[in-house]
């Protein structure tokens, strides 16, 4: 055998392995994305929360930036209403402001308007994308107009087209059951995910814990669900002491 595959060959074993986890050591190692998203509640912003300290930074209300902790300065982002699919590209222009983890990022009322978002549930699907990607592409030249409009417009005056096309009716949120579960990570073994559920119930006041199985070779631990957000967001805040990459919030699971 050519040295170059080989060597080639012996690498990627050699990272494969550390990607996954040894289920007879109890390691905890995740299946991952390789690219980052989350789904989970954003926090719509307004002046009050500055003034109560609730975030440390203001943010233009007209505009299509916002506030994420991971991601990096000036990324570009697509946020998407899993309530009625309607998506928007946003830019992320700082990634050091402090809000509460529990927000998976902090979104202008321009965005939240743009997406029919419910305020008192503002529940997006946020997915990193590459500045060369074919949507961004199409989305640069409507990015760019909206944003110069909007410097110039107030909020509520905002009425920008996507992409040319007609404007659809206002869709109407429709009421429904509040019911969601907190993600904790997903594995290729159950007795990875059974570890743990006992991780959660050792170093937590968490007691009660889900695993789901979703092929052979997947397992997820759940915690909830949740019929409340106050519940919710208690036991979001309990898990972090766990420090998990990305916790995220999935709805009716």
């Amino acid at each position: 055998m050519n040295f170059k595959k080989l060597l080639l060959i012996i690498s990627i074993f050699i990272l494969s392995a550390c990607n996954q986890f040894d289920h007879n050591n109890k390691n905890l190692v995740y299946i991952s994305d390789q690219k980052y998203s989350n789904t989970g509640f954003a926090l719509i912003y307004d002046n009050e929360l500055k003034k109560e300290k609730k975030i440390s930074k203001k943010i233009d209300n007209r505009s299509l930036l916002i506030f994420h902790n991971k991601i990096k300065k000036n990324s570009f982002v697509k946020i998407t209403n899993p309530v009625n699919d309607k998506s928007i590209i946003a830019e992320v222009i700082s990634n050091n402001v402090k809000f509460s983890s529990f927000y998976n990022s902090v979104i202008t009322k321009r965005i939240a308007e743009e997406l029919s978002l419910d305020p008192k549930e503002p529940y997006i699907d946020l997915v990193l994308i590459s500045k060369s990607s074919t949507f961004v592409a199409k989305k640069a030249k409507t990015f760019d107009e909206e944003k110069s409009v909007a410097e110039k417009a107030p909020v509520d005056g905002i009425t920008i087209d996507n992409l040319g096309k007609e404007k659809n009716n206002e869709v109407k949120i429709k009421k429904h059951k509040f019911l969601y579960s907190i993600k904790i990570a997903d594995f290729y073994y159950r007795d990875s995910a059974e570890n743990m559920v006992d991780r959660i119930k050792d170093e937590t006041n968490i007691k009660k814990s889900v695993i789901k199985k979703l092929s052979k070779n997947k397992y997820r631990v759940l915690l909830g669900p949740f019929n409340d957000i106050k519940k919710l967001e208690k036991s979001f805040n309990e898990i972090k002491v766990l420090n998990f990459e990305n916790i995220e919030i999935l709805k009716d699971v």
